[in-house]
């Protein structure tokens, strides 16, 4: 787990780097608009990493992650001079936020001790671990990774956007609305996977605590629905909705491959790792999990992956 870490930490400082040189580079205004929010990216990251320490909550970026996307985007159409592709790029991101704020919120995520709330679970079970539980470990782990990591990576998946301010950038054609048709449609697919999901352990535990027949609720996780499909539908909506996103800077410059990709290709990379990790720890909490594994893709349907 170490040592997928290290090499995340390490992507996150090459691959910006590469990427940022590859294509057409930025221009004046671009430049100054991906630093400006760079430096409000960091800001609060250091915030995240101060109230994490002092409340021992490390969820603190979690609660920021369907929201900072939102402040870069408009930030940056503000300042871009509302650029029509960046207006639409902004409201979708605002669209994304506000779902995945609302499916946050409902687990217990947002409190009004903003400091307070949910603590994503997979923290709990890493601080046990040899190497996480020393303190000074732990803190490092806290700000590298968790904090300073995430952070750039939130902030990387969002600049595509400053590609609407390309010289050779279009006015918004077809490919925008069907790119758009395309971002709302994962959405919706994540809306669906985390309704499902839910609905299931509501129930679990509602048997649970009643002390009722679990029937089907007995193996303890959902396969059924979009979960039936792949393992984590909920992830696969996630990374392409990203994809797609950073779709719309193929548009802007003209450019399979551009500046701006880093955060795209990051973000499959964590999904990934992270999808290992929680794996790990449900085939340890779950007989039939292996079992679902064997059966059932990861991200994509029909395929192995």
């Amino acid at each position: 787990m170490l040592g997928t870490i290290l090499i995340l930490i390490f992507t996150v400082i090459v691959v910006p780097v590469m990427s940022f040189y590859y294509g057409t580079p930025l221009n004046d205004i671009q430049e100054a608009l991906l630093w400006k929010s760079g430096m409000i990216a960091f800001g609060i990251a250091i915030y995240c990493f101060i109230v994490g320490e002092l409340t021992k909550n490390n969820s603190q970026t979690d609660k920021l992650w369907s929201t900072a996307p939102i402040l870069y985007s408009w930030l940056i159409t503000v300042d871009g001079g509302f650029n029509d592709r960046m207006i639409l790029m902004s409201v979708l991101v605002t669209i994304w936020g506000l779902r995945l704020s609302y499916n946050f919120g409902r687990r217990g995520g947002f409190t009004w001790k903003f400091w307070e709330g949910e603590e994503d679970y997979r923290w709990e079970v890493l601080r046990k671990r040899p190497g996480f539980s020393n303190k000074w470990i732990w803190m490092l782990f806290n700000l590298f990774f968790i904090c300073l990591y995430q952070h750039a990576l939130i902030f990387l998946f969002t600049v595509p956007i400053i590609t609407g301010l390309s010289a050779s950038a279009p006015a918004l054609i077809w490919a925008d609305y069907v790119l758009a048709i395309a971002f709302l449609v994962f959405v919706v697919i994540e809306t669906i996977a985390d309704q499902q999901q839910w609905v299931f352990q509501n129930e679990k535990y509602r048997r649970i605590n009643a002390k009722e027949e679990l029937g089907d609720y007995a193996h303890g996780f959902v396969r059924t629905g979009l979960w039936s499909i792949v393992r984590h539908p909920n992830y696969s909506g996630e990374q392409a909705v990203w994809i797609v996103f950073y779709l719309f800077s193929v548009i802007a410059t003209g450019e399979w491959i551009n500046w701006s990709i880093a955060g795209c290709l990051l973000l499959l990379i964590l999904f990934k790792s992270s999808s290992d990790f929680s794996e790990e720890i449900s085939a340890q909490k779950y007989p039939e999990y292996e079992n679902y594994q064997k059966k059932v893709p990861r991200f994509i349907p029909f395929t192995k992956f």
